[in-house]
Order: C-alpha cells, then structure tokens, then sequence
C-alpha cells in the first residue's frame, strides 16, 4: 500500500543562508537553533577517524566548545579515536539536526587542547562523571559490568574527600575547519548545500554552491 501521508518540511530560514560569507557565525547560528529544538544533545557530533589501515572508523561525540580556532572534544588519549588522532591528526565531523532537517559537514586538521583547557572543562563534570574518567580503560576489553563498578567504587574511595584532579591520560583535541558543508532539506531533495573551503587555518574562505 502507497504511503500517502505528505511530508513534512521545515520552516524556510530567516533570509537566505546561501548568502553567508563566513561559515564559523553560520554554524553558530544554526546551533543555537539547534538547542532549541533538538529533544537531546544538539552537540552530537559523528567524529571520523582513519587508522593504521586506512579503515575509517566513525563514532558519536560531545563537542564541548567551538570557536574561530575550532571545535572542541574530549576523551581518553588512549582510547581507539586518541591513538588514530596521534597517528593521523585529521578528522571529519558531521552534525545533524534531524528536528530542523539541516546538517553540517567539517573536515580539518586536529591538535590536543592546552592543559589549562583540560582542567578548565574536567573540573567543570560531574563528580561521578569524573570518576568513571578514572576508573575506564577505554576502548580496551572489559570482563563484565561488575568489574567496572567495582574500579569506580576503588576511585570513588580515594577522592572521598576534595576535588578530583585530571587522569593524565584524559584531554582534549581541537578539529581546525579547513571544509565546511552547510545542508538545508529543501522539498521533493531539492536541497540546499553551500560549502566554504580553504587550504590553510590562516587564508580566506571560498564559498561554493553544490548540487543536491
């Protein structure tokens, strides 16, 4: 049977964003309505990594901050994702806004945060947050579940008291934009896409219309 319900389409954006000339105000501006209207987690980013093998190799982050200089994210350096970003420091980044039917496409080169920035968002978690930091061995086996509890409850008993500093093996990178893909759903997938593109972190950007 034909499925005939009619579909959907966001609302036109305010203005025309093909007509942006700078893509860092453009992303800001569509995830700050993104915050609005996504039910969970408009920092949802999908982070793309390669490794040894050149297999790529993809999973969902928390971006934690971004600005001119780049979009921020944290994690073990240890992990599957930190031992790929040594090896090979370039990603890419997709966010997806499902509520608003938009989403961007970021691909650049990748550098660990300052130590000051670690600690800044570290102390910012949760306690228990900052537990499990302790406790995981991420990306590594793990027996079972209770093994796991039993590691945070051994961490939890050390830092009963006070704060709980940074593992030294848990930090931040930054992702430097060197592509931005800008995707607007538009009816019957005649969709919008702009993409802003530059060499280096420090030239201009060159901004091109694509086909859908």
């Amino acid at each position: 049977m034909t499925d005939t319900t009619p579909i959907k389409h966001p609302t036109p954006l305010t203005g025309d964003f093909t007509e942006a000339g700078e893509p860092f105000a453009l992303f800001t501006e569509w995830f700050s309505e993104a915050a609005k209207s996504e039910p969970n987690d408009p920092n949802a980013m999908a982070l793309a990594t390669v490794d040894a093998d050149g297999l790529p190799d993809l999973r969902m982050v928390l971006m934690k901050g971004h600005d001119s200089t780049g979009f921020v994210f944290y994690s073990h350096i240890a992990s599957q994702k930190g031992r790929e970003l040594a090896a090979n420091p370039k990603a890419a980044l997709l966010f997806h806004w499902k509520s608003l039917r938009r989403q961007v496409r970021i691909r650049g080169t990748v550098s660990p945060v300052t130590d000051a920035e670690a600690d800044a968002y570290f102390a910012s978690r949760p306690k228990q947050a900052q537990l499990g930091a302790w406790a995981s061995k991420q990306s590594q086996a793990l027996e079972s579940r209770f093994a796991f509890e039993q590691a945070i409850a051994k961490v939890a008993g050390r830092y009963l008291i006070g704060e709980v500093p940074r593992p030294p093996g848990w930090s931040g990178w930054r992702i430097a934009p060197l592509r931005f893909e800008f995707w607007h759903d538009r009816p019957f997938r005649l969709h919008d896409r702009i993409e802003f593109r530059r060499e280096t972190p420090d030239q201009p950007w060159s901004k091109t219309r694509l086909y859908p």
